[in-house]
């Protein structure tokens, strides 16, 4: 194997990290502000219902959701998971979009009640008010927080492997197998780039939020 296949080999499992990052971002984080609704919603069964989900999600590992949506559907419904990036993808999403609540709801949670008084004075609705006065200030707080979800994120999109997807650590052990194991050091690498654009990213945003302090 030369140089230059080894490298198309890593660079084709890297797309499929980078797709289940993008993925598990597109449906993760709406859903994640749908979940915070429900934890902070004044109906207790379904607030509690909520907060229980939340709390088995983030308390069990990721590579032990992977399996059970990966394998749980054949072995109990007798209908098998085909896509074995759909069952990841399903998986990050869930789990993501529960750390996801809780960033969101610690932002809400964080903007004094003085500003729905000055929503309601100023004759808004309680969603305008959110929508129109509260949001861009939570945007504002929880920034470095989801930036440090999403390097996680970038990260963890490794654990795929454990089901078969073919991402990036699992082709560069492929190679290790054949007695090269300069390939899984090489990942680091990307890893590292990816991690850097998404931190210089979010700093820029940071600066182009600081004018709400």
């Amino acid at each position: 194997m030369t140089f230059q296949q080894i490298t198309l080999d890593l660079l084709e499992g890297l797309g499929q990290n980078l797709q289940l990052f993008l993925l598990t971002l597109v449906f993760a984080l709406p859903l994640g502000l749908i979940i915070t609704f429900g934890s902070m919603s004044k109906f207790a069964p379904l607030k509690y219902l909520t907060k229980t989900f939340v709390w088995i999600i983030r308390g069990s590992p990721l590579m032990l959701q992977l399996f059970v949506v990966f394998y749980v559907p054949g072995l109990v419904f007798g209908i098998p998971m085909k896509s074995r990036m759909l069952a990841a993808t399903i998986a990050f999403v869930i789990n993501y979009a529960c750390y996801f609540s809780e960033i969101y709801r610690g932002g809400i949670e964080s903007i004094p009640n003085g500003q729905y008084e000055a929503g309601q004075v100023l004759g808004l609705t309680k969603t305008q008010t959110f929508f129109r006065v509260v949001l861009m200030q939570v945007v504002k707080r929880i920034i470095a927080p989801m930036g440090n979800e999403f390097l996680t994120l970038v990260k963890d999109t490794s654990l795929a492997r454990v089901i078969a997807v073919s991402e990036i650590i699992m082709a560069a052990e492929r190679f290790t197998a054949r007695g090269l194991i300069w390939p899984l050091f090489y990942t680091a690498v990307y890893f590292l780039a990816f991690c850097g654009i998404l931190t210089l990213l979010f700093g820029w945003i940071e600066k182009k939020f600081s004018y709400y302090r």
